[in-house]
């Protein structure tokens, strides 16, 4: 991994670099990637045609990728110094596609860097952007990265990424004599726990959460 990112470092030049840079930034920012208008401005280019090109570019080194709906996709991103060297790229999952599995690469914006001591190596992750109050109390706001270890199995007051009717709803998992009930923790009393037989799937359990970010 540690070479992979040195050979890639030295074939990219500093536009390049700094394109990326904006990118990933943005992806964390707003959860999609820019526009060419968007990334022309932040460059300081004069015409589209320059950014254009700057993604094509990326698109051959195999950095970035298109989405079947045309969107740009980050596909691997490079560190821009030696703390990528103890980070592992985890998928960013955005809007679950109808009877896909939640890490269908049509369901992924893009990769970002998290520290090995957080996305700790022997399991797999995803990291999903929280929709709502529905999990204040616990933590998590509207617009914060949730980083999930995937597994289908929890235990009482876990708080899981369960996939309901082709939607991921994140609550705390209550598991009672007959059924599983997934508790919101929230101040807003709008919000009630949803009851459920096994007909539903656990995708993975929270790990932590990383407030939004700002800018």
């Amino acid at each position: 991994m540690i070479q992979f990112v040195l050979i890639m470092k030295a074939q990219l030049s500093h536009k390049q670099t700094d394109a990326i840079r904006y990118i990933r930034n943005w992806l964390m920012h707003k959860g999609e990637t820019p526009s060419v208008r968007e990334l022309m401005t932040a460059l300081g280019y004069k015409s589209p045609r320059s950014a254009a090109l700057i993604i094509e570019e990326l698109i051959q080194k195999g950095i970035l990728g298109k989405r079947p709906n045309g969107e740009l996709q980050l596909i691997k991103d490079i560190g821009t110094d030696s703390v990528h060297a103890r980070t592992v790229d985890i998928p960013l999952v955005g809007m679950v596609t109808c009877g896909a599995p939640i890490l269908a690469q049509e369901n992924i914006e893009g990769y970002i860097p998290v520290s090995v001591s957080l996305a700790k190596p022997g399991s797999k992750y995803f990291l999903l952007r929280a929709k709502g109050d529905s999990m204040d109390k616990a933590g998590i706001n509207d617009g914060d990265l949730i980083l999930v270890r995937q597994q289908s199995a929890a235990k009482n007051g876990d708080i899981v990424v369960a996939l309901i009717d082709d939607e991921a709803t994140v609550k705390e998992f209550q598991r009672s004599k007959n059924c599983i009930v997934l508790m919101p923790r929230s101040k807003n009393k709008n919000h009630k726990p949803i009851i459920l037989t096994e007909n539903f799937q656990v995708q993975g359990v929270a790990v932590t959460t990383i407030p939004k970010l700002e800018g």
